[in-house]
């Protein structure tokens, strides 16, 4: 190895670490949609788990993916947990708030194939004839996770299957 390129390397790999720490200790994603329906037809389809396989972007990552829903599906306290393959992982999801026609917020606990904990939010607005729904996720962000920030578009990953699900939310409630 030619010796600038044993000053160049280390200074590389030292300045994404001082820039990974000068990152925000939190991280938004969002995303959002105008879907000719109501938002009560909207709100069903987010507030009710059971009716998450027919639009979530992450249903169709495996086949096989292991479904718990708890009883009532539904509503404040309605939890659903899922366990797949390493696209899918391991999880829970519980609605922590919902107000009628206009926002449901969940916890999300990951487990695999990382941990973390974070919230994620629909809020649904009517446009005329039209709704506004923004699905958000939001959370704490670790040095772990700043540091991945700076290697990987963790924004664009995520919201291109936020983005995946309310079109698929869009065609389910619009037909």
């Amino acid at each position: 190895m030619p010796p600038i390129a044993l000053i160049i390397i280390p200074l590389v790999i030292i300045g994404t670490l001082i820039y990974a720490a000068t990152r925000p200790n939190t991280f938004r994603t969002e995303r959002s949609a105008i879907i000719n329906a109501t938002q009560a037809k909207i709100f069903g389809n987010i507030n009710d788990l059971s009716k998450w396989q027919a639009w979530s972007p992450w249903e169709k990552l495996d086949k096989n993916v292991k479904r718990t829903l708890s009883e009532p599906p539904k509503g404040l306290g309605a939890i659903y947990e899922w366990e797949g393959n390493r696209k899918v992982g391991k999880g829970s999801m519980e609605i922590v708030e919902a107000k009628a026609s206009t926002k449901v917020v969940m916890k999300l606990e990951f487990y695999k194939p990382f941990r973390a904990s974070n919230m994620a939010e629909f809020t649904l607005t009517k446009k005329g004839t039209s709704t506004e729904i923004t699905w958000a996720m939001y959370g704490p962000q670790p040095y772990k996770s700043k540091l991945m920030s700076t290697l990987m578009d963790i924004d664009g990953m995520v919201g291109k299957q936020f983005e995946e699900g309310l079109a698929n939310l869009k065609a389910l409630v619009e037909k």
